[in-house]
């Protein structure tokens, strides 16, 4: 997958991964900022709150 990132200079290849991962019977999920957010009781939980958190960082930049 080509994309740019608006600080990138040029295009990059971006890969896709899953971003949830349980650790000791609790989901969390990784940022690009590589912070570790959790814990969540389930895996579905955690989905929902990483899609909230993209949320809540495109509109702080947007501001």
């Amino acid at each position: 997958m080509f994309g740019k990132r608006a600080q990138e200079a040029s295009p990059a290849i971006h890969f896709r991964s899953d971003r949830v991962t349980l650790i000791n019977g609790h989901y969390f999920f990784t940022t690009r900022e590589n912070t570790l957010e959790g814990p969540f009781p389930s895996r579905a939980e955690a989905m929902r709150e990483s899609l909230a958190y993209v949320e809540r960082v495109a509109n702080h930049a947007d501001h």
